[in-house]
């Protein structure tokens, strides 16, 4: 019991890292989607700029919580794109929702592991 934030921080880190390098380099095969999910991503990946900002930003952050450094920023940083996925999959391509929910689910778990480094930004007075 000990081991489990250990594990689920390299599993979150894992999971973003493999997720980002295989969007960046378009190393597997995107699966068929329905029509308001490929607009959806074709939009962001028409902007030119967001697909790698999303993707890079998940491998740095990925790193960062397989190395176990820079923990809580890393965290900070994912929660919206962890968020994101998990509500493109509920609402837009619902086979995907498991992974989105498991991102979603060990995100708040490692954050609760790291209250306390929140503890300043959760105060309703600076």
């Amino acid at each position: 019991m000990k081991h489990l934030p250990l594990i689920a921080r390299i599993l979150l880190g894992l999971l973003f890292v493999f997720g980002g390098v295989t969007g960046l380099f378009e190393l597997v095969e995107q699966p068929e989607v329905g029509e308001e999910a490929a607009a959806f991503m074709g939009a962001i990946m028409d902007t030119g700029y967001l697909w790698p900002v999303i993707k890079v930003t998940e491998i740095v952050c990925g790193v960062l919580l397989i190395l176990g450094v820079f923990v809580p920023l890393a965290l900070v940083v994912l929660a919206p794109v962890a968020l994101n996925i998990l509500l493109f999959h509920v609402f837009l391509e619902p086979s995907g929702v498991p992974i989105g929910l498991f991102a979603v689910v060990l995100g708040l778990y490692l954050a609760h592991q790291h209250r306390e480094s929140f503890s300043g930004v959760l105060q309703r007075k600076a």
